[in-house]
């Protein structure tokens, strides 16, 4: 097996039944309590073995992450990243962790700032460009199990986390030996204007999710944030702009998205053998946006025809393709 990797499409790797095409069934079938109901029945295991750990970001941080370990014998350790509101607990970290945990890995699930049931742990807010955060976290971690090179996948947001991860973790110490994003934020810019110009249920969807988020944490630190004039904004990016400009201190909003975006030539140094796999029909990360990114050997990109915003779900039963395709990879590596 090789580590080097090219671009290509895999316009036919991926075919769901009749009536699951759309991206938007897709999308939301994905994400929705029907099959968190199957996922969670799946995920028993998984969720029975696992610890709670309290992960050292730097400067005082501290993470909430999910550490499941083999009874026995592990192919390896496998690190999942969520999307933007997501958790740990979302269905594709637990069907994901479900299944790596079945093909014999250890997993461990990393909720970022202010995600899952982690408001109370830091005062200062999330924003998308606490990386060094999340890879001293994850240097803690590595640490702790003395962990050889290890398999890391995330997910919208947190593949484009797990994309700066590989880019700029080793040089810290990490020993990241492949990378896997799912419908990972490219252009943070342009995903926004997806959803704001998109239907409209992605953009309440996600707006919903972000003002019960916000709710928790000024109940936490009732002095130190004033959020009413927010809910207020109409926009995403008014919304965004609020925070970027008010609470995470960047100047402008187009400077706070230039702060995580992957887009362009940003990847041209990345090392870690990595894949990305994204769907042309992804209502919330433009497609047009993959034909940004550089050629590199080290960087494989996969382009479906299907799939929606990391759907991928392959059949009635809402089993997931994109489980096969992350289990494939990482299995191909040990």
């Amino acid at each position: 097996m090789t580590d080097t990797f090219a671009r290509q499409s895999a316009w036919d790797a991926f075919d769901p039944p009749m009536g699951l095409a759309s991206p938007h069934l897709q999308s939301l079938l994905n994400s929705s309590g029907l099959r968190g109901r199957l996922i969670r029945r799946r995920s028993s295991r998984l969720e029975a073995a696992e610890q709670e750990w309290l992960m050292d970001g730097g400067d005082g941080i501290r993470l909430l992450g999910h550490y499941t370990p083999q009874a026995g014998e592990s192919r390896g350790l496998a690190v999942l990243l969520h999307g933007w509101e997501g958790s740990s607990r979302s269905n594709y970290m637990l069907g994901n962790g479900a299944r790596l945990f079945a093909e014999g890995f250890d997993v461990f699930r990393l909720n970022f700032r202010d995600h899952g049931e982690s408001h109370h742990l830091n005062e200062g807010i999330f924003h998308s460009c606490l990386i060094d955060e999340v890879i001293h976290a994850l240097a803690d971690m590595q640490d702790r199990l003395d962990a050889k090179p290890w398999m890391l996948a995330g997910f919208s947001l947190g593949g484009n986390f797990a994309m700066r991860v590989s880019l700029l973790g080793p040089d810290r110490g990490l020993r990241v030996g492949r990378t896997v994003a799912i419908c990972p934020v490219l252009n943070p810019l342009h995903a926004i204007i997806a959803m704001e110009e998109g239907p409209k249920f992605y953009h309440d969807y996600y707006n919903r999710k972000w003002g019960r988020s916000l709710r928790k944490k000024q109940a936490h630190f009732p002095d130190s944030y004033d959020y009413d004039h927010w809910f207020s904004l109409d926009s995403m990016r008014e919304k965004t702009r609020f925070f970027a400009t008010r609470y995470y201190n960047f100047p402008t909003l187009e400077s706070y998205f230039e702060g995580y975006s992957i887009a362009g030539e940003r990847l041209a140094p990345l090392a870690v053998p990595s894949i990305i796999l994204t769907a042309s029909d992804d209502p919330v990360i433009p497609v047009e946006d993959v034909h940004t990114l550089p050629d590199n050997p080290s960087l494989n990109v996969q382009v479906t025809q299907f799939g929606g915003h990391c759907g991928y779900l392959k059949n009635w039963r809402l089993d997931s393709w994109a489980e096969d395709f992350i289990a494939g990879r990482f299995l191909e590596a040990v």
